[in-house]
């Protein structure tokens, strides 16, 4: 189990490095908003990923290959999604962070904390939701199972999992701690990070519709 765990870990992590809806959401997020919102964008993303490894692991894979059709269908619904995310992001206003004060008197630990824990589930719910509204990383991930563990066990399958939560975990709050020190060290230049990666986010939309579109061509 330990060797699927692993493989996993790497594969969450691997799996997060190219352009997507996540790395998009966690760079705007660290630098409209708060490092902890971040955080919460990333996790919800990891679950995501776990989510879609988990049905992978279930079995989903057969359906896929009885129906070839499905898989561009994908495509297309998550082009058209991400391509919307990515327009958007990439016409992102420049705003100032996100704080828990300001100029008014420093608030209480409790208020702190029920601030914190707000920005870390809005941006959880903001990570999940791109994950799951992205039905191509399926493919993906079935792929990656197919390839990788294609005789695991239920455990097997189920460390499989874990590990890739905790790789996608460990490589999106990467990325938000890099944009968030580059933030603070950029200051007011650091407007084009969100705008660069949206146009990126344009393109991978770009490269998903024109999948779909060739099977159906």
């Amino acid at each position: 189990m330990l060797l699927f765990f692993l493989i996993g870990v790497a594969a969450g992590a691997l799996t997060g490095v190219p352009i997507g809806p996540v790395n998009v959401a966690v760079i705007d997020a660290a630098y409209r908003h708060t490092f902890i919102r971040a955080i919460g964008v990333g996790m919800g993303g990891a679950c995501g990923d776990g989510l879609w490894s988990g049905l992978g692991v279930l079995g989903i894979t057969p359906i896929l290959r009885q129906y070839p059709s499905v898989p561009p269908v994908l495509y297309a619904v998550s082009g058209v999604v991400l391509l919307v995310y990515g327009f958007l992001t990439a016409r992102s206003q420049p705003v100032a962070p996100a704080t828990l004060g300001g100029d008014e008197p420093p608030p209480s630990d409790s208020v702190v904390t029920r601030l914190a824990r707000r920005q870390l589930w809005s941006g959880f719910t903001v990570g999940l939701a791109l994950v799951v509204l992205n039905p191509a990383a399926i493919v993906t991930w079935v792929v990656i199972l197919s390839n990788q563990i294609p005789r695991a066990n239920t455990f097997q399958g189920i460390a499989f999992t874990v590990g890739v939560m905790l790789g996608s975990v460990g490589w999106f709050s990467l990325v938000a701690f890099l944009t968030h020190r580059g933030k603070n060290v950029l200051g007011d230049k650091a407007a084009w990070i969100p705008r660069i990666v949206g146009i990126g986010l344009i393109f991978y939309a770009a490269y998903l519709l024109a999948r779909a579109v060739k099977y159906f061509v």
